[in-house]
Formats: C-alpha cells, sequence, structure tokens
C-alpha cells in the first residue's frame, strides 16, 4: 500500500486524511504545526498526538518522499543539500548565510536535471529526466529545516531545473510557502532562462514574488552561442516581454550576468547591456563564473568585474556583485547530483 505523504500538503488535505481514518480535524491541524511550524523529523516526535495516532501514522503515512543523501557544509557557512526522490532520481538545494543579516536563503530545485541546455551549467550536463511535483519542491525547504533546526526566511527558485517549465507545480509551491511557511511573496525569487510565453502567463496572474532573468549576454550573437533556448526566444523580443512583465506587475526585474572570461565580459559588451536594458524596470545582479576542474570556461579578473559594473551603474542602473558562496564544495547546481550519478 502507497502511503500517505504528509509535509506538503495543505490543512485540508490532512484534514480529510485523518477523517478517513477514524480522526478528528483536531488531529490535523497538531499534525500541521509540527510540520510547518516545528520541522520534526520524525512522526514519533509529535509527542501531544495520542500513541495510537502516531502508530496510525507510522502505520499509513511517511512525513517525506524525499530523503537526504548527502550534506556539505563550507567554510563560509553555505550548506549543499542532495536529496534522493522516492523513484532514485535526485535534487539539489543549497542554504546560505550571509555575514551581519538575520536572513536565510534557500535555492530549491524545481526540476530533475534540466534540458535548457546552457553550457555553462552543470545541470544542464545531466540532462532532464522530470518535473518534481509540488511535494517534493516543498520538502526540499522541510528538510532543510528539519536538518538544520533554522527557520528559512527566503526562498530562490534557481536550483536544478527552468522553473517556469513546471509552472503549475511551481506555483503551487508557493502558495503553500507563503501560507504554510509563511514566507512574504516578495521574499521569493523565481529565476527563468527567459520563457516567453510562461513570462507572459506570470504578468496575466500580477505574479508578485522577485522576476530574476538569467540573460548572461548583451546580445542576440553571444546569448544564442551559450543559450541554446535563445534560438527559439529572441534577445530583442524577450526584452520586450520584460518592458510588458513590469508595466503589467508594476515590479522591477533582476538580470542576472554571469561574467565569464572572454565572452561576455568585455567594456563593449558592457555598454551594450546598458543600452538594451535602459528602458526596463529593472536591477542587475552580476554574477563571478563558478569555475570548477571541468569548466570550458574561467572567471573574469576583480578589475574586469569592477569596470562592468561601473558602466552599468553610470547608466543609471543598480547593480551588485553576488557574494560567492561555496566555493569549496560542490555549489553550483549540478555538481553533486553529477558526482552521484557518475558512481
Amino acid at each position: 500500500m502507497e502511503k500517505f505523504v504528509l509535509t506538503g500538503k495543505t490543512l485540508a488535505e490532512l484534514e480529510q486524511f485523518m477523517l478517513e481514518n477514524s480522526q478528528t480535524r483536531y488531529r490535523a491541524k497538531q499534525i500541521y504545526n509540527w510540520i510547518y511550524i516545528k520541522s520534526v523529523k520524525t512522526i514519533n516526535e509529535m509527542t501531544d498526538l495520542p500513541v495510537v495516532t502516531r502508530e496510525l501514522l507510522e502505520q499509513k503515512a511517511v512525513l517525506c518522499s524525499i530523503s537526504l543523501k548527502d550534506k556539505q557544509i563550507s567554510k563560509d557557512g553555505t550548506m549543499k543539500f542532495l536529496f534522493e526522490t522516492d523513484d532514485g532520481n535526485y535534487a539539489e538545494a543549497v542554504l546560505m548565510r550571509f555575514d551581519n543579516r538575520a536572513n536565510l536563503t534557500a535555492c530549491i530545485s524545481t526540476q530533475v536535471g534540466c534540458n535548457m541546455g546552457c553550457t555553462f551549467c552543470a545541470t544542464a550536463k545531466l540532462g532532464f529526466k522530470r518535473n518534481l511535483t509540488v511535494e517534493e519542491i516543498i520538502q526540499q525547504i522541510y528538510c532543510i529545516q528539519a536538518e538544520t533546526g533554522l527557520k528559512v526566511t527566503n526562498i530562490v527558485f534557481m536550483g536544478q531545473g527552468e522553473p517556469l517549465m513546471n509552472l503549475d507545480n511551481m506555483l503551487g509551491a508557493i502558495k503553500i510557502f507563503r501560507e504554510q511557511f509563511q514566507v512574504g511573496a516578495r521574499r521569493i525569487t523565481v529565476s527563468t532562462c527567459g520563457i516567453i510565453p510562461k513570462i507572459n502567463e506570470l504578468a496575466a496572474l500580477d505574479f508578485q514574488s522577485t522576476l530574476a532573468i538569467s540573460l548572461h549576454a548583451p546580445n542576440q550573437e553571444i546569448r544564442e552561442n551559450i543559450m541554446p533556448i535563445a534560438k527559439k526566444y529572441k534577445f530583442d523580443e524577450l526584452i520586450s516581454t520584460l518592458k510588458h512583465y513590469t508595466q503589467i506587475t508594476g515590479r522591477r526585474v533582476t538580470i542576472e550576468y554571469v561574467l565569464m572570461k572572454g565572452i561576455n565580459d568585455s567594456v563593449e559588451s558592457a555598454y551594450q547591456l546598458a543600452k538594451a536594458i535602459s528602458k526596463l524596470k529593472s536591477n542587475v545582479n552580476l554574477i563571478i563564473y563558478n569555475q570548477n576542474e571541468k569548466s570550458i570556461y574561467k572567471k573574469p579578473s576583480n578589475d574586469t568585474v569592477q569596470k562592468f559594473k561601473y558602466i552599468l551603474e553610470a547608466s543609471g542602473k543598480k547593480v551588485t556583485i553576488r557574494l560567492e558562496r561555496g566555493a569549496d564544495i560542490d555549489a553550483a547546481c549540478g555538481q553533486l547530483s553529477a558526482k552521484f550519478q557518475d558512481k
């Protein structure tokens, strides 16, 4: 008999399950609190439930359908988690801490692998297996909290996979993050490589979380060379779509730009990017390429990064440089999964 998975369910779904098993709605509320407020590791830790109720749950339910396979901790405090799904696939998540900030940001996955094919991304080399379910997306945050005893305050959909290619499950998970985990809409960020029809769907929904665009190039030619999706969704069309999105939602978008030596980090590229997004309501997040032994790309010099930042700021954009986190562990998306798949 397939067991009922508790984590990722709404209160109404938990109540229905308990009623079907001759239990009260009140017991469902208790379970709800143990999962979403206290993040207990086992059913037996739900100490205010009668023993007979806990025995019922042990027999007919499980807390999670994913399990922690591996964990790495960086010297900067970043934690990388590898989760195994019940069908033997892997999904990754990262918990990041920043000095002098109370926020704890979790970067989570929406798919097993990815079929977008970005040449600089380790996940792309894994290929695409399947979408993660709502429950599997939710359980990444639950497992992080249960494992660390910490409360995640910010969530970013920047792990394995293209979130907008699993749009319904992603939106379902966001609803639960907001209602059950009490994470505000403005503390959730969704990163996409630029799936134009899906961006338009989010605009129609008046999406109020932050939308981040993995642009990574200042023009069509460079973008097409490093991101195959650009052959289908052209650079100029994407910029126009983002302008429409900001007009409809009133929300500023974040332009993500991975700087790679000799590819997209020139002064000319900086001026081209500044011109392309000059009329787009946006901030820019520069990311220094996470180089490893299998990389075909290299990270740029600090001087190059600062020049690029200066040119964008001079054009009137707010620009941040993403802090390097987890450089001494397999923190980049796909790196840890690849190791286990190789095994």
